[in-house]
């Protein structure tokens, strides 16, 4: 399925995105990053990389066209990413609705589930994956890099 084939089935809308908002999901992703890097707990950390994650995502939904709709918001800007990077990264798109998931109970139901192995984890794929989006972002819509 193609992004626009989401928007046909109203999980997706058109969006015009412009060079000052990428830069300010960039930056909001890069202060996540300082941040859960600090001496908080483990649950805390997991939910700012989480957060940094998707806003890197929510560029790259941005770029191509569309914001997703409110019902499952996090989820359908997650699970583009193989629709806008490749098929090759749906196994990226399931680590990160393992993580929603996870953040979901961690934010809202229980304290202490995440484990510092994962937060450990989120936090080095996020900052892979800033690098991946910039790069991405310089190629395919070099207009829109704030750098």
């Amino acid at each position: 399925m193609s992004l626009a084939q989401w928007a046909k089935h109203g999980w997706l809308r058109p969006y015009v995105t412009n060079r000052s908002q990428v830069a300010n999901l960039i930056a909001i992703s890069d202060r996540d990053l300082v941040d859960a890097a600090r001496g908080i707990s483990d649950d805390w950390k997991f939910g700012i990389a989480y957060n940094a994650v998707l806003k890197l995502c929510t560029v790259l939904l941005y770029c191509e066209g569309f914001r997703p709709e409110k019902n499952l918001a996090h989820y359908r800007t997650l699970q583009a990413l193989p629709l806008i990077l490749g098929a090759e990264r749906q196994g990226d798109a399931d680590y990160l609705e393992q993580c929603r998931v996870k953040r979901n109970i961690t934010e809202y139901d229980s304290v202490g589930q995440i484990s510092p192995e994962e937060a450990a984890d989120l936090l080095r794929f996020a900052h892979s994956f800033r690098a991946e989006v910039i790069t991405w972002l310089a190629q395919h819509h070099a207009e829109l890099t704030p750098f």
